[in-house]
């Protein structure tokens, strides 16, 4: 099947589920994330996996244990893995030009962090002329000092309105 979206998961990473401090919902976050993939994958939607790496010493060091693709949602062989050091998915990665090359015009956002990664990545992808689709109940992020993680995902969710559409899990998103 041919297809003009892909399913984008952002830094859906080992890390972000550290029982210390795990990221708010996220056991939530895999079951939905899980629900896409399998639709994705029955639409012939290609998937899109971003992995962040924060350097030496931290729980994102390229290569540690921690830095990997959560396991409940890893890739397949056909799915694409683009890596990043910045919040923005295309800042200095092949990203855009993997999604020209495979002709895919229309973005479905998902994962983690709401208020930073996922934020500015949803915002670069509608200035470079992406349709953005937002899930709204798929990406998640933490307590801040100011605002509890519901507070930031509809604060965001509402902001992002004027950059995305949005539709939940449940909705039909391919």
């Amino acid at each position: 099947m041919t297809t003009n979206s892909a399913l984008l998961i952002i830094d859906v990473q080992v890390a972000m589920f550290d029982e210390s401090d795990p990221v708010f919902q996220g056991e939530i976050l895999l079951s939905k994330l899980q629900k896409l993939i399998t639709d994705a994958r029955t639409k012939g939607v290609p998937i899109v996996y971003i992995q962040h790496e924060e350097g030496p010493g931290t729980p994102l060091e390229y290569g540690k244990p921690s830095w990997f693709i959560h396991p409940s949602i890893a890739p397949n062989k056909e799915d694409i893995i683009i890596e990043k050091k910045t919040p923005d998915s295309f800042h200095k990665t092949t990203l855009q030009e993997q999604l020209d090359s495979i002709g895919v015009n229309k973005l479905i956002i998902t994962g983690i962090q709401t208020d930073i990664c996922v934020d500015t990545t949803c915002r670069r992808a509608f200035s470079l002329g992406y349709d953005v689709i937002l899930v709204k109940d798929a990406h998640s992020t933490w307590n801040s000092s100011e605002l509890t993680a519901t507070q930031i995902i509809n604060h965001h969710n509402n902001v992002l309105q004027w950059f995305s559409n949005h539709k939940t899990s449940e909705d039909q998103v391919f």
